[in-house]
């Protein structure tokens, strides 16, 4: 019976203990409903006020999410094109460099209480900013997010900035805006030639101007755009580079032309107007005769492509600030102007070159005629006079050339006649345009006379290069290929095109235009000019141990009689195959009695001196002791290679080999000619006017006397001239 009993406590117990858990279970599963129930409306009620803020509030909302991405449009700037020398020495190239930008929305949005003050900090630390003027800005400008406060500096001077940036989360609201700056390395070489850009990337003179659109590339992009699923997306189309140009220039020829223009400038800087620099203008070029090829080219004075609107070097602080914007610019643009391109001359008797080699190619001429100058002949009333007012006696037409001879030469025009004359002369593209690759070439075909309006006056001064206008350009091509076998070539600066990654985009080659005079006429031309050099006027220009040939020339300029000239030489070297022609033109040189060639010839010779050797042009001629010390001195001859030498035929001391130091005037094939001297100044008298002549140079002790009296040229030609100039004349018309 107690087991029984037992064993039903037991049963009862254990029902019981089911019964509990059950109702536990029944509970916790109420509270589970309960829970989920309460969750399942919470959802619903999430759901209804999302699907009615989407409605409502929807585009809003959108906005605000999407404003606080970068998807705004970014310019990714291209790198303007290289200009480099024929050597590739970079002339001119672009440096990326980076603008500091302000943002003070974001600064004054930053969740970092000291954001404002820490930026500031860095701000002031790293850069050379007026951080007051900064920090007024960010509190009265608290939505911008665009504020320039440096423009280009330079990486060196942004990546300390960066650095403390990436260390200091407090650092916000500042970022930098890349962009290119065109830099010089060498400051002012060739600066009329390079020219320089604007803060617009667009080029401003020379070969920057001319060449801005390849040169130029094209900007890229960086922008993001929403789909139609406003998923953000983002594109980047790279930036394309400019191309780079080739140039022909040399630098060390270059600087070797440049040298000895400013030594000139400087020697006689003062000499005679007092505060003037040593000439008015001048100009050289450089250029190979069998190509057309710009070697060297340069003015006076250079200024700083880096800053090429300083005047500061130019004028004083007095005279800068009394310029108004007109005057300023007006200064700015003369200072600017390629002399060598850009303006226009009398060429004077470099032209006499031109004349002859005409009269030889038409068969006007057979060389064999002798022509006798008296000093002075009479033109359709005008007495026209030689530089050598006593005259030079009976000359060859070789003897012509080399003496300079102004009589001699207009009875050549006179056998020429005007239309063989300016017909040769357009062939020599005088009075067109050469069509160099450089911006700024001036016009001159209203500077030359038209032949159908040409008097005999006219004519006689045209064939020693007076009465008509010419740029240095013109002049230095037309007597390329005066020597060079006849063959007339473009000249250009530019041989080759790059694109960014180094391949050739175009290969500018020689452009032969046309075939101005025959090989024959061209190789007599080469004689005759040699012997320029060798017995005539050109004597000075000669260097050291080399035999070149040349003209020299002496312009008098309008008005005439003020005792203003242009004094030039054009010379060629070597005189058997022509490789290098050295220009030089010199306006107005400072000095008391300018009509001297020799100022030219000296400039002339001293860069023929260094140029040779560099483009290994070997001397043909024995060097004196004294040619030996001055080619040591320029380290063109090393000290301890002295040569043993007697004097050769150069003496190179700038004077000729009877004293004289006029380039218009010397020995060597001039005839005997007699002259009266006044005992009391020892001066010689000129038989034709009775004035003073220089016992040496044979010119009129006045400087300012005039060789061309009453003929102004056709720059300054009335239109409608009257008296014995207005009778045509023909081909064998006398005078």
């Amino acid at each position: 019976m107690e087991q029984r009993s037992y064993q039903n406590r037991k049963v009862r117990r254990n029902r019981r203990r089911k019964a509990n858990a059950n109702r536990f279970q029944i509970r916790m599963q109420k509270k589970l409903v309960v829970l989920f129930l309460i969750i399942l409306l919470a959802f619903i009620g999430l759901s209804v006020k999302l699907i009615y803020i989407n409605k409502v509030d929807g585009e809003r909302y959108k906005k605000q999410i999407l404003s606080q991405q970068e998807y705004d449009s970014k310019t990714l700037p291209y790198k303007r094109g290289e200009i480099v020398d024929a050597n590739g020495t970079k002339l001119a190239y672009s440096e990326k460099v980076y603008n500091l930008i302000i943002d003070a929305k974001a600064i004054n949005n930053s969740k970092k209480e000291n954001a404002l003050t820490e930026t500031l900090q860095a701000l002031d630390q790293y850069f050379d900013l007026d951080i007051n003027a900064i920090s007024n800005y960010i509190s009265q400008n608290a939505n911008s997010q665009y504020y320039v406060a440096a423009k280009q500096l330079e990486y060196e001077t942004v990546a300390p900035f960066q650095e403390a940036k990436q260390e200091n989360s407090a650092i916000v609201g500042v970022w930098f805006e890349e962009e290119y700056k065109r830099k010089y390395p060498y400051n002012t070489l060739a600066s009329s030639v390079i020219g320089f850009t604007g803060s617009d990337n667009n080029g401003t003179y020379g070969l920057e101007e001319y060449y801005n659109t390849t040169l130029n590339g094209t900007n890229g992009r960086e922008y993001g755009y929403l789909t139609e699923d406003s998923t953000l997306e983002r594109t980047t189309i790279a930036a394309q580079d400019g191309c780079t140009l080739v140039t022909s220039l040399d630098t060390n020829i270059q600087n070797i032309v440049e040298k000895y223009m400013k030594q000139f400038n400087e020697e006689h800087k003062g000499e005679y107007r007092p505060d003037d620099d040593g000439c008015s203008n001048m100009g050289v070029i450089v250029m190979n005769p069998q190509t057309g090829e710009i070697l060297a080219m340069s003015d006076y004075p250079n200024f700083d492509l880096n800053n090429p609107k300083d005047l500061t070097p130019f004028y004083s602080e007095e005279e800068i600030a009394q310029m108004d914007d007109e005057a300023m610019y007006d200064a700015l643009n003369r200072l600017w102007r390629n002399y060598c391109i850009s303006d226009t001359y009398e060429p004077g008797s470099v032209a006499k070159a031109m004349t002859i080699a005409a009269g030889l190619d038409s068969g006007k001429l057979t060389g064999n005629e002798t022509y006798v100058c008296n000093g002075v002949l009479e033109v359709s009333g005008h007495p026209i006079k030689c530089h050598k007012h006593i005259g030079h006696g009976v000359v060859t037409v070789s003897q012509a050339l080399e003496q300079s001879c102004n009589v001699a030469l207009m009875h050549i025009g006179e056998q020429m006649g005007k239309e063989t004359l300016m017909k040769y002369l357009y062939n020599f593209n005088i009075g067109l345009k050469t069509n160099i690759d450089l911006s700024g070439e001036a016009r001159t075909n209203t500077l030359v006379y038209n032949v159908d309006d040409m008097v005999a006056s006219d004519l006689a001064i045209s064939t020693f290069g007076q009465g008509y206008n010419v740029t240095m350009i013109q002049m230095a091509a037309a007597f390329s290929a005066v020597i060079n076998g006849g063959k007339y070539y473009q000249p250009h600066v530019v041989t080759e095109i790059k694109s960014a990654d180094g391949t050739t985009v175009e290969k500018v080659e020689p452009r032969m235009l046309k075939q101005v005079i025959s090989s024959t006429t061209s190789d007599t031309m080469k004689t005759y000019l040699a012997n320029v050099c060798t017995f005539g006027t050109g004597k000075t220009a000669v260097p050291a141990g080399y035999l070149i040939g040349g003209k020299t020339g002496t312009a008098e300029k309008q008005p005439r009689g003020d005792g203003n000239y242009v004094v030039s030489f054009m010379g060629f070297a070597p005189v058997d195959d022509p490789q290098v022609v050295v220009y030089v033109v010199i306006d107005e040189p400072n000095v008391e009695s300018q009509p001297h060639s020799t100022y030219a010839q000296e400039v002339a010779k001293n860069i023929f001196t260094e140029i040779l050797p560099y483009l290994n042009v070997f001397r043909t001629e024995e060097l004196s002791e004294e040619d030996i010390e001055q080619l040591q001195k320029l380290h063109i001859l090393p000290s301890t290679d002295a040569e043993e030498s007697t004097d050769g035929e150069n003496n190179g001391d700038g004077e000729n080999t009877d004293g004289q130091t006029d380039g218009e005037s010397a020995e060597g094939g001039d005839p005997e000619v007699t002259y009266q001297v006044d005992p009391q100044t020892g001066n010689v008298i000129d038989p034709n006017s009775g004035q003073q002549l220089d016992p040496n140079t044979f010119e009129p002790v006045d400087p300012k006397s005039s060789d061309l009296d009453g003929l102004t040229g056709v720059e300054n030609k009335p239109q409608d001239e009257t008296g014995d100039d207005t009778t045509e004349i023909s081909a064998g018309a006398g005078f």
